[in-house]
């Protein structure tokens, strides 16, 4: 949908946010507060800008198995998963969560590839018995760490429930992270996506708060989900994104089904090479007021240094795409940098963001003559990273090490020295 607004938005307090997440309410007047209480499991985040795609008919799941990155042909009604729509390149061009009630599949992404995933679907369906239909006119959607109550207020039926299976082991997975023997902070990690009519999002709202449960903005979503190292389409994925990079191996691949686009490579790189880059956990410098911006370049100093004009100098190694206030952490974010970043180097953050300052008198005319002011200086961020995907992660995964690798062959002829 474009220029959406959520009718949540007039509530009192609301502040609107911006980018991927226009027309939601980023907090409603205590983010700090919001965020503990849907850490809770007491609160509910208007998630309403959602697109909802449906696929009907008796082929959808074995048609959603041969297009997609995910074994969804054995989903069961109410089972939750997630599937990725590859190139031929093997770069996600969609990220859907799935879950099916026995007749529909129910596909939820990001506002801006509903449409364009809804008429991807309806130009691959040949001759199967499918139908795809983009239902986000329809349906909204309303995010929560504990499911909401099986009986929503004002007698409203939920269409469909669907639970983050993030981040355990999906059949046919593999982990890419660098934690799994001392404990995925994602552990703990909960996440329900209830879809209602649109149309009854408020008076379910309403009933919910009579119930005791409060309304929380994206804010404090993303800070959960930030924390718990869980990838986002809209934040997470650009243009070369494939999934290893993003240890989307373990909840949105199945490394052992048949073909489909994308799958080459794939295979490729978890048997027999290592992602380009690899997902990082920031800690941030909190003596700053302000976050980095999506986009802000992440540097890897030679040498340890408080001068600005030292860090500007070095080579980039990644971007930020994620940048959050969390409750306890405080401000942490997610980055993709390159994968032979040293792991124990300090990183540093250059926002070159700057709010637009209001024109000064006179100023169009300095322009004129070449005497405009300079660009302000970019901030830095110190930022500690963690690792999240293994600088190693690829070709080892699944390898047997050991006996079972065999030395390489001697040419015919030689001996041994």
């Amino acid at each position: 949908m474009t220029e959406y607004s959520s009718p949540l938005l007039q509530r009192p307090g609301a502040v609107a946010d911006s980018g991927d997440d226009a027309g939601l309410a980023a907090h409603y007047g205590d983010p700090t507060k919001e965020q503990r209480t849907l850490d809770r499991g007491r609160a509910a985040v208007d998630l309403s800008n959602r697109s909802v795609v449906t696929v009907t008919g008796p082929d959808r799941l074995s048609w959603l198995t041969t297009l997609s990155s995910q074994k969804v042909d054995g989903l069961k009604p109410g089972e939750s998963s997630e599937l990725l729509l590859l190139d031929i390149s093997g770069r996600i061009e969609h990220d859907a969560v799935i879950t099916d009630d026995g007749e529909t599949a129910w596909l939820i992404t990001e506002n801006t590839h509903g449409g364009v995933l809804a008429e991807w679907l309806d130009a691959m369906k040949f001759m199967l018995r499918v139908e795809i239909t983009d239902r986000t006119d329809d349906y909204a959607v309303l995010g929560s760490v504990q499911p909401l109550p099986e009986e929503l207020p004002d007698a409203v039926s939920a269409a469909a429930r669907w639970e983050d299976p993030w981040p355990q082991l999906g059949p046919g997975a593999a982990s890419y992270a660098a934690v799994e023997e001392t404990g995925h902070p994602g552990a703990d990690w909960s996440w329900h996506l209830t879809v209602i009519p649109r149309e009854s999002l408020a008076a379910v709202v309403e009933g919910l708060e009579a119930q005791d449960w409060t309304l929380a903005g994206t804010f404090a979503a993303e800070a959960l989900r930030v924390a718990a190292w869980r990838p986002r389409l809209a934040r997470e994925v650009d243009e070369k994104a494939i999934p290893h990079e993003l240890d989307l191996i373990r909840t949105a691949v199945h490394l052992s089904k048949g073909c489909y686009k994308g799958q080459e490579t794939v295979a490729r790189v978890h048997n027999l090479g290592h992602p380009p880059r690899r997902l990082v956990f920031l800690h941030l410098d909190g003596s700053e007021h302000t976050l980095p911006a999506v986009g802000a370049e992440v540097l890897a100093p030679k040498e340890p240094t408080a001068d600005a004009e030292a860090l500007a100098a070095e080579r980039a190694v990644g971007v930020v795409t994620s940048a959050v206030r969390h409750h306890e952490m405080g401000p942490i974010a997610l980055a993709l940098v390159k994968r032979r970043v040293d792991p124990e180097a300090g990183l540093v953050v250059r926002d070159a963001v700057a709010s637009a300052a209001e024109p000064q008198e006179g100023a169009e005319e300095a322009s004129a003559e070449g005497l405009a002011e300079e660009a302000p200086a970019p901030t830095f961020y110190a930022a500690a990273q963690e690792l999240i995907v293994r600088p190693d992660a690829g070709k080892t995964v699944g390898r047997p090490q050991g006996d079972f690798v065999r030395a390489p062959r001697r040419p015919s002829g030689t001996g041994t020295r």
